[in-house]
């Protein structure tokens, strides 16, 4: 802030011309006082001041020559009066280069300089005149935005507060809409299940005859033989109240049954004559799935249709089921604790993207979110980092974000990009480089970054350094 006001002060200010050796800088004057021993400035050694600028090295630190190129070590102070003052290297003395503005360093080369340092301070001014300008705006679009961050996480803490009463309310509503179909749904459940329980007792009902025709590992052979043992069983479940016979035998199952039970099957799921081949091969070259289901089981799949299953909810118990997506907090809860800034001022980068394009890549910024790069050619993004953090120096920790764990470089890390923010009217993305394999940099301007600029106004009591 003083060098900017100095800079600003440096055209009609009253100039005073303080008298010390050759290349020694205002604020070391003191040490150099004519007529009295030079005590070397790392308190080495004393010498007579007139050993000050003779050409002849004698402290080690080369405090005795700041005019001279004796010491390699030395330095050389450019006034630079009306621009800005500089130090050199002692070496550059007298090197027929002129480093100094106003040529002060070459005073007995020979060379030709011209003092150029009030108009390289002329541009200074007005260029540092133009950036406290676009500060002066930016700070004030600055405050707006702080003020429309801070009415926003309002809104956002009054929804967020709005969302989980009205959530909690629909959770009761649901939960109560959904114990009534449940209630209702009972009835049908216990049926089932008695229906269900039934038809598994008759299928494991065991006073069956020794010929044990029921079992799993005898029901086998010709289709034919499937069949009739099937329609044993069912006659079996069938008159499972009467007591089963004591025995029965292979040539018993095979005879014809009788004309009550042939009525109780269709003719076509079971042969009149299992004596007539040419029948008996038909069947067994018929694919087995093809023998129809026992009208028994065609019953108690006729019972479960008629039965069928509960409707669905009702349209109002539904919609208040679907309802309940659209209370779900994650996303404000997120933005709301996130860390926008001191006063929330970069809130409104937050879900915003901003694009650079170069002549071989377009690069995408989404704050808080990713960087990416793509070719203007064709292609799929490269991801170069998701958000990391906040990255900048202790005294400027907002000045900086850090964007990691990007897509992997071949056989290198992974893609990383810091991103350095500086002061704008504008939000864009002023320029990217790689500085580093796989390690991207982006210069990005913003109002949120600029700081209130320092008072231009001119002290009477300012005076110039000569």
């Amino acid at each position: 802030v003083g060098f900017l006001l100095l800079l600003l002060l440096s055209v009609g200010v009253s100039a005073v011309e303080v008298q010390r050796p050759r290349g020694v800088p205002l604020s070391k004057r003191q040490f150099y006082e004519e007529g009295k021993p030079f005590t070397c400035l790392d308190g080495s050694r004393n010498i007579p001041f007139d050993r000050v600028n003779d050409d002849y090295c004698d402290c080690q630190d080369g405090s005795d020559e700041p005019g001279t190129a004796a010491c390699p070590n030395g330095s050389f102070h450019c006034t630079n009066a009306g621009f800005r003052p500089t130090f050199i290297p002692s070496s550059r003395i007298n090197d027929g280069i002129c480093d100094c503005c106003d040529t002060t360093d070459e005073y007995n080369s020979g060379a030709t300089c011209q003092n150029t340092c009030r108009e390289l301070g002329r541009k200074e001014r007005e260029s540092l005149q133009k950036m406290a300008e676009i500060a002066k705006e930016g700070f004030l679009l600055k405050q707006q935005l702080i003020h429309e961050a801070k009415m926003g996480l309002e809104d956002k803490k009054a929804k967020l507060g709005d969302v989980q009463g009205s959530k909690k309310d629909m959770e009761a509503k649901v939960e109560a809409l959904r114990t009534v179909k449940e209630s209702a749904e009972q009835p049908e459940r216990e049926a089932k299940e008695r229906h269900l329980k039934a038809w598994e007792g008759k299928l494991r009902f065991k006073s069956i005859s020794p010929s044990t025709v029921c079992n799993e590992h005898d029901i086998t052979g010709s289709l034919v033989s499937f069949k009739l043992n099937i329609k044993y069983c069912l006659i079996l479940i069938s008159n499972a109240d009467t007591p089963a016979p004591e025995e029965t035998s292979r040539e018993e199952i095979n005879e014809p049954v009788s004309d009550n039970e042939s009525d109780q099957y269709p003719d076509d799921d079971i042969p009149e004559d299992e004596d007539d081949d040419d029948e008996e091969d038909e069947d067994d070259d018929r694919d087995e799935h093809d023998y129809k289901i026992p009208p028994t089981a065609r019953t108690e799949e006729k019972k479960d249709d008629d039965e069928g299953a509960m409707p669905p909810y009702d349209q109002e118990t539904q919609n208040l089921i679907d309802g309940k997506n659209a209370f779900k907090t994650e996303n404000l809860e997120k933005e709301i604790s996130f860390d926008f800034g001191p006063s929330s001022e970069f809130a409104y980068l937050y879900s915003q993207c901003y694009e650079l394009t170069t002549s071989e890549y377009i690069y995408r910024l989404c704050p808080f979110n990713r960087v990416t790069q793509k070719s203007k050619f064709g292609g799929s993004e490269t991801n170069l980092g998701s958000w990391g953090k906040w990255a900048g120096p202790e005294d400027s920790i907002y000045s900086v974000m850090k964007y990691e764990h990007g897509t992997g470089c071949w056989q290198g890390p992974s893609r990383s990009t810091t991103v350095k923010l500086t002061c704008g009217k504008e939000t864009v993305v002023m320029s990217t480089s790689e500085p580093s394999r796989c390690e991207y940099l982006m210069e990005f301007t913003s109002p949120a970054v600029c700081q209130e600029p320092p008072s231009l106004e001119i002290s009477s009591h300012e005076h110039q350094e000569l």
